[in-house]
């Protein structure tokens, strides 16, 4: 990782090939969001927008007087399974927080990238948002899909388009250090 930040704009294209696992990026242009509900009305009624070179936020946000109040990320795994058609559709990039699992990492290789935000940063990632437009608001707030314009907003590409995984990594490493732990774990856990 570089202590250089990589200016990235919307839609993607190849650049995002060339990121690699930990590399700090600040994302500008049109995002939507998605969650469980929006994936499984995308797969059945097809994507309500241009999925080539899009990103996907993993995030229900809290929207009041058409504007983004709070937009922190979901717990990205909890799309593993239906995130596969996406990529088949042209989505290069997903945020969230927590990581995915091996398929997603394997269905990224070639294509694209997950990036990392912090969970518990809502605030602050409304702070880089303008509501644009929304899709299947039926759905109700948290599950629609929102089009929101991103204003530098900072990530760590968590998963790269060559396999490597930052939560793999530290995983490991947690594991690792774990198992050479002379004793008992601090605090008799």
């Amino acid at each position: 990782m570089s202590g250089k930040v990589i200016q990235l704009r919307t839609p993607l294209g190849p650049e995002v090939l060339e990121l690699h696992a930990g590399d700090r990026v600040e994302l500008s242009g049109l995002v939507f969001t998605a969650r469980d509900e929006a994936h499984l009305r995308m797969q059945k009624e097809g994507i309500p927008f241009d999925p080539k070179g899009a990103v996907i936020y993993h995030c229900g946000p809290v929207i009041q007087d058409k504007r983004v109040i709070a937009a922190g990320p979901t717990t990205s795994a909890r799309m593993n399974e239906l995130s596969g058609f996406l990529f088949e559709k042209g989505v290069r990039g997903l945020i969230g927080k927590g990581g995915m699992g091996a398929t997603v990492r394997e269905q990224l290789k070639g294509r694209g990238v997950n990036f990392a935000f912090t969970g518990g940063c809502a605030a602050l990632a409304s702070s880089h948002m303008t509501l644009m437009d929304v899709f299947f608001e039926d759905l109700g707030m948290a599950e629609a899909v929102w089009a929101i314009e991103l204003d530098r907003l900072p990530l760590v590409v968590g998963i790269d388009a060559h396999g490597n995984d930052i939560f793999d990594a530290a995983r490991d490493h947690a594991d690792a250090a774990f198992r050479s732990y002379p004793g008992k774990p601090p605090h008799g856990r």
